[in-house]
Formats: C-alpha cells, structure tokens, sequence
C-alpha cells in the first residue's frame, strides 16, 4: 500500500467546512473491501443482470455477495447504494422490480435509478428505501430534479458531467434535493448513458443492455502488423503489436481523417476534479463520485486513498492545494494519463 502525505492544516486552520461525503465504486467484493477500508464513506455496486449501467461479465454482486458487502461496510460505519440505473424493458420491466426488492432485502442503504418506472415502483413498494436520482436520467437544471423529488421523492441527484462549476452551483442553490457531483474517472462525449454510436453499430443501448460497447460484439483480431480492434464490423483502432490497449469504444477510436490518424472524438482522458474540490463544497455539493466499477480494486483503492485525504485537507485548510503526490497517483489511473477538470471549466463559456 502507497501512503500518501498529508498536508499539514495546523498553520493554515480554517473554520471547518462540511466534507462531502466519498461515493467510490465497487465492481467485486474485493473492491467494496478496498473502498472501505481506503476511506469511502458510501460505495455504490450492481447486481449481475442487465438492471445497472456496468453490466459487464466478471463483474458485479450475487445475493450472498451483497450481504457480505453490506456487513462489512456497516459495521465500519459506511454506506452500500444499490445501482438500479438502466431503463426498464417495457415488455417485461420485472427484473427491475425484483432488483429493487432485492436492494431492500439484501440491506442497502440507497437506491440509484433513472427510470421513472423504477422510481415509482420503489417509492410504491420499498418506501424506506431512500432514493438517488442516476445520472443516467441526465436531469441537467433544478426544475428537472425537483420534478424527480416532488413525484418520486429522491433525496439526491446525481448531476451529469456536462455542467459548468457555475450550473452547478446554481443548481445545488436552487433544489431542495442533495446534490452529487463526479469527481474523478472516465468521460463520455454522448448524453449519459445514451451511446448514439454504440447503439448504431450494436442493436444494444447502454441504458437497457447496461453496458457500452458490449462484450459480445468487441473482436480482437490479430494482423501481420499488430492488432485490430473492432465493435462488430466496424474497426476502432489499430495497434502495434507491444501498444498498450485499452477497452475499444467509437468514441475513443483512432481514426483517418484529412489525412491523419487521431483521437477523431475524443482523447482517452480522465475527469479530474481535485483543483477546483473547495468550490463544489461551498457550492453545497453533498457528495462526490469516483466512477469505475470496471476498474481494477487496486485502482478503487488508490484513487479512493487520494480523495480521501483531499477531502480531508479540503475541510480544514485555509489555503488547500493539490499535493503533487495525489497528482502523481491518480495520474497513474488515468485514461492516457491525462487529466481534464471537462465540462466545469469551459473557456468558450
């Protein structure tokens, strides 16, 4: 285990600011375990099924592994948020239904849905179970998550990556709902959870299949000068043969245009949102978010370590600053190793 030093406040105390509370993921019971024991406050994890938005094999909780889960953190003090988040088919929506049972049965804390079916069935039958607006519902202004708080009585909302720091703050001053921000982990061009371009080339959307760039449609094909990544027919990248690869989606593909291979869409980048950690508290920001349930528990654990002394350091420094030391292991996490505060920061704006 890396440890990281922490700056040292007793110089530079300041009244304490409210800490937002630390959301990380857990794709397996190792890494719920990791997550906690790193500093999480809560960790949010799916079932194995299509009902949340990282359906990928390997990953994700049966029933006993949820208890486990659920145990373990309970009895540190930490909370478990069951992620109910993809869309409901409407020709046989009960998997979604039984899932909000199980959540409830199984013992977590929270349930995270987008789906007003969803949330109008949990609200109906699991009362007690307090509810968290996804970000797959992409609820980008106040009035769409009071609408959310007012007929399906969530608690928080989970605000797409989309927003400036200035929305956002307009946003958590104006609803009466929590508001939980992402703070570090992968980017998508599309609106959240809505992959136009994986939906076009697969038959399969991410808000009902549960995943981008599904499992049963990625082809790795091996070529005389390397290998050729493909979702479907279509070919995404190509790479030399000792070229790290990472996961092939369109939006992060390399392809010919006006003559240059490139990054066409986007740079494989990470969200970064440690610079700018003192704003979204002020802000009134209740909760940060680390995404990747995908990602390894090493990564879960690391990143996790980092927010949690930021958050820390954040709550009682007058004069905080990012620590080379946090930068330095989150960048080693981050996609091409590269950081980006994204959407909170907008020069065009």
């Amino acid at each position: 285990m890396i440890s990281l030093p922490v700056p040292d406040a007793s110089a530079t105390a300041a009244p304490a600011r409210r800490k937002p509370q630390l959301v990380c993921p857990a794709g397996s019971l190792r890494a719920l375990h990791m997550a906690v024991d790193a500093g999480a406050d809560a960790v949010y994890l799916g079932l194995k099924d299509a009902t949340n938005a990282r359906n990928f094999a390997g990953l994700n909780f049966d029933d006993a592994q949820v208890r486990e889960g659920v145990r373990y953190a309970h009895a540190r003090g930490r909370e478990v948020l069951m992620a109910v988040n993809t869309y409901a088919d409407a020709r046989d929506p009960s998997p979604w239904w039984r899932a909000v049972d199980r959540a409830a049965e199984l013992g977590a804390d929270v349930l995270i849905a987008a789906d007003v079916a969803v949330l109008a069935y949990a609200q109906q039958h699991q009362p007690q179970l307090r509810r968290h607006l996804s970000v797959q519902a992409s609820a980008t202004t106040y009035e769409a998550i009071e609408f959310y708080r007012e007929r399906f009585g969530i608690r928080r909302a989970v605000l797409p990556r989309v927003l400036t720091l200035a929305q956002v703050q307009h946003i958590a001053a104006h609803t009466q709902a929590e508001i939980e921000v992402f703070g570090f982990g992968s980017l998508c061009v599309m609106v959240e959870g809505r992959c136009a371009l994986s939906s076009y080339v697969t038959g399969q959307s991410p808000n009902t299949a549960g995943v981008c760039s599904p499992p049963s449609h990625v082809r790795w094909q091996e070529q005389a000068d390397g290998v050729e990544a493909r979702l479907g027919e279509v070919l995404i990248d190509r790479y030399a043969a000792d070229e790290p690869r990472g996961y092939p989606t369109l939006c992060k593909g390399r392809f010919h245009v006006n003559g240059e291979r490139d990054y066409a869409l986007e740079e494989p980048t990470s969200l970064n949102t440690l610079a700018m950690l003192p704003q979204l508290v002020d802000a009134g920001v209740a909760a940060v978010k680390i995404e990747g349930r995908q990602r390894s528990p090493s990564y879960v654990a690391e990143v996790t370590r980092v927010w949690r002394a930021a958050i820390d350091h954040a709550a009682t420094a007058t004069r905080y600053a990012v620590q080379p030391a946090w930068s330095a292991q989150l960048s080693r996490w981050a996609e091409g190793q590269q950081h980006t505060l994204g959407a909170y920061e907008r020069a065009w704006r």
